[in-house]
């Protein structure tokens, strides 16, 4: 464990809300706030949520130093892998830090989301280059119906605010506080990171539930914008007025316009990250970088793979 001269552990926080999101500020300032951690920042100087483990490789990255109370903060021009990478390289700072926390993300990532989620890409990517990490999101948006997710900046969520991310922060102590006695032990593990999921009424959890990744998935589909007006509203996060009618695209040199939509909410019902969450509880969640398919798609292959090369085709798939 690398400790400062007033040997304190370091803490390197990134996220993919951007660095001014109410949530990474709200966790630094509880981290600081302890006195036990040396904070250091380094993450997106804008919003990059979803980009899942994309990583930007043909320009340099800017890295700006930017003004947060009691940490050395840097504002970067990539996403949240590239500033987890940057943050533990020791090219930014002079030491590779203890325990990095991706987070506190706005809106919950279980199931088949921790796929696409940007808070997530940012742990395993401390996790790739061998720093132990954490991923940690509030179900900010928990309890809203189908057409409320659609229009989440339109609507106030269940009356939630900014500070909801110190006691999200406050309440996560106790799991950053462990995993940091862990590694000044070298116990901790170092095949896995870990996922950690807020419910929605938090001052009334649960406690923590250790769960496995399960397969809810929010499922999307895409519906064409007709007008500039409803560009304009969907963009704004307001709802419009009237439904858009589906057209027939003609040759123009206008751009074509889409925006995502809702088409299915698919929730398992297996003990898994999402259910207990939706029931109350912290969960967390052992992730690592493997993507093995299920056992029963290996037993199929391991058959038919032989069988192919065995008998091959008169007439191969082109």
């Amino acid at each position: 464990m690398e400790e400062d001269g007033n040997n304190k552990p370091t803490i390197l926080v990134t996220n993919d809300d951007g660095i001014e999101a109410p949530g990474l500020l709200g966790l630094v300032h509880v981290l600081v706030s302890t006195g036990e951690f040396k904070v250091i920042v380094c993450a997106p100087d804008e919003e990059r949520s979803a980009v899942s483990h994309g990583v930007i490789w043909a320009h340099p990255l800017s890295a700006k130093l930017v003004d947060i109370d009691g940490a050395t903060s840097f504002a970067v021009s990539g996403t949240p892998a590239d500033c987890a990478s940057l943050g533990v390289s020791k090219a930014l700072f002079p030491s590779v830090p203890d325990l990095v926390i991706c987070g506190i993300n706005k809106g919950s990532n279980s199931g088949y989301h921790v796929i696409y989620s940007g808070t997530v890409a940012g742990a395993r990517e401390a996790f790739l280059n061998g720093v132990p990490a954490l991923s940690i999101s509030y179900d900010w948006y928990g309890g809203c119906t189908k057409d409320q997710l659609m229009n989440v900046q339109s609507v106030g969520v269940n009356k939630r605010n900014a500070d909801d991310f110190k006691l999200a922060a406050e309440v996560c102590l106790p799991i950053i506080r462990g995993v940091m006695a862990e590694i000044k032990s070298q116990t901790y593990p170092q095949k896995c990171f870990l996922n950690i999921d807020l419910p929605a009424d938090l001052a009334r959890h649960k406690g923590f539930k250790l769960t496995k990744q399960g397969t809810s998935l929010i499922k999307l589909g895409w519906k064409q914008v007709t007008s500039e007006m409803q560009l304009q509203e969907r963009k704004f996060g307001r709802d419009s007025a009237t439904e858009a009618t589906t057209e027939t695209a003609t040759a123009s040199q206008e751009p074509l316009f889409f925006f995502r939509e809702i088409r299915e909410l698919q929730f398992d019902d297996d003990d898994t990250d999402y259910r207990f969450l939706q029931e109350g509880y912290i969960t967390v969640t052992p992730l690592s970088a493997l993507s093995p398919a299920e056992k029963d798609c290996q037993t199929f292959f391991k058959g038919w793979l032989p069988i192919l090369f065995d008998h091959p085709t008169s007439s191969p798939m082109l």
